[in-house]
């Protein structure tokens, strides 16, 4: 569509009488306006094709603000609207949220500055958002998800997650509802326009198959914890064979010592191997890890809000992996969970192991 302007640069310059050096940068904006539209649009990250014919970006932005060794980390203003605004920036056009992250109001104000201001419109973004534990009831999803799109300030979501396969009471200790019923809420959500995707988030492959088994609609995507120590193959596999993308939460595990629980195996960010492998690609060892998890069709979702690693994050998309590489990589999964949430584990849809 583009394929004119480098010509059409070229001839301006012949034509004009201005400044050679001024001519030159003409030259330059002008062969680069491709590039600039495409970003614009699509973002740096390929899309990938949904089971419902829907489509999402296959990297993102995870707003969740984590736990520190005094307890859950909560939002203090502004932070996450910076992000996702310096993310957009960047190139992300796929971001993630949660009801329980009460991030949701803040991804929202950073929505509507970029699109007024014209940097995406609002089709260009595919926004996740997830129904908490507590409004389990079949009939209790619509009115969630219509509080997560107050919040948010928009019309609909792309994607609506089940976040836990887990029901519980507003106290957080668990309830019986089945989230088979959960998935028909879930559906007519859909039926509604309320979001154009719906899926399941923590599930395990068992509950997966029950879900599919239970329903005529399929889960569009699974969201799970997937990192160098968690890589979950048979998961993984099982998905590709029922056309159900995998987004990774928490995709550096325990690469950072600072946030690396006692138990956690290795590696680090100082493994000598990795930092090989980086020093090969002029690559950091966190963007070998989130493209290592791409090749494997996975969409990692790293959350940070510093300007400088969101940039960073995204910048995975000029080089690939070995094969010889990625069997190193491989060799580091451990089975290893950071995020096992044991005070559910009695409950009978408890999705990871007990031990």
């Amino acid at each position: 569509m583009f394929g004119w302007l480098p010509n059409y640069a070229q001839a301006v310059c012949a034509r004009q009488s201005a400044p050679a050096h001024v001519m030159n940068l003409l030259a330059v904006f002008l062969l680069f306006a491709p590039m600039a539209l495409a970003l614009h649009s699509g973002g740096l990250a390929p899309w990938r094709p949904l089971n419902d014919n829907n489509k999402v970006p296959s990297f993102g932005l995870g707003t969740w603000l984590g736990f520190s060794d005094k307890g859950r980390v909560e939002p203090q203003g502004h932070e996450v609207e910076d992000a996702v605004a310096w993310a957009i920036d960047a190139g992300y056009r796929h971001i993630d949220t949660a009801h329980i992250y009460d991030t949701e109001d803040q991804v929202g104000r950073a929505i509507k500055k970029k699109i007024d201001d014209g940097t995406v419109k609002r089709e260009d973004l595919f926004v996740t958002t997830k129904l908490w534990n507590d409004a389990h009831a079949r009939e209790a999803v619509e009115p969630a998800l219509r509080r997560s799109l107050q919040k948010l300030g928009l019309k609909y979501i792309d994607l609506y997650l089940i976040h836990w396969p887990v029901g519980t009471y507003a106290n957080n200790s668990f309830d019986s509802t089945d989230y088979v019923d959960t998935w028909q809420g879930m559906i007519a959500a859909k039926e509604k326009g309320l979001t154009r995707s719906i899926g399941v988030s923590n599930f395990n492959q068992q509950q997966l198959e029950r879900l599919i088994k239970a329903s005529n609609v399929k889960p569009a995507m699974l969201q799970v914890e997937l990192n160098l120590n968690l890589q979950q193959p048979s998961l993984l596999a099982y998905c590709r064979s029922q056309d159900i993308l995998v987004t990774a939460y928490t995709p550096f595990g325990s690469l950072f010592p600072s946030k690396a629980k006692p138990d956690a195996p290795p590696p680090r960010v100082d493994d000598p191997e990795l930092v090989s492998i980086a020093g090969k690609y002029n690559k950091t060892v966190p963007q070998i890890a989130l493209r290592y998890l791409w090749e494997l069709g996975v969409t990692p979702i790293p959350k940070s809000i510093t300007r400088s690693r969101v940039e960073q994050n995204i910048q995975i998309f000029d080089f690939g992996l070995s094969a010889e590489e990625r069997k190193k990589l491989a060799a580091f999964d451990r089975g290893y969970r950071t995020i096992d949430v044991k005070w559910w584990r009695e409950s009978p849809h408890y999705p990871f192991e007990k031990n």
